[in-house]
């Protein structure tokens, strides 16, 4: 008897693993998809010739802003 309920909780445990990886796949895409405009927004700001003199803090903030979709205006004001 203390076998088949140690079979049990093995497999609610298994159950409840597959369901947390499960649940975890979307996060997981929104994450790589969100580090990917990170990057490439990053690699912008640096090509602009504006925006060469900023610190890193700071094109690293706007940078974030931007893949938040807190920057709604086209046209950088500085």
């Amino acid at each position: 008897m203390s076998d088949s309920l140690q079979k049990a909780f093995f497999g609610v445990i298994a159950l409840g693993v597959s369901c947390i990886a499960i649940e975890l796949v979307p996060v997981s895409r929104q994450a790589a998809y969100w580090n990917r405009c990170l990057d490439r927004t990053i690699g912008w700001i640096n090509e602009a010739q504006d925006l060469k003199s900023w610190n890193k803090q700071a094109k690293e903030s706007l940078a974030v802003g931007v893949c938040n979709g807190a920057v709604y205006e086209p046209k950088l004001k500085s």
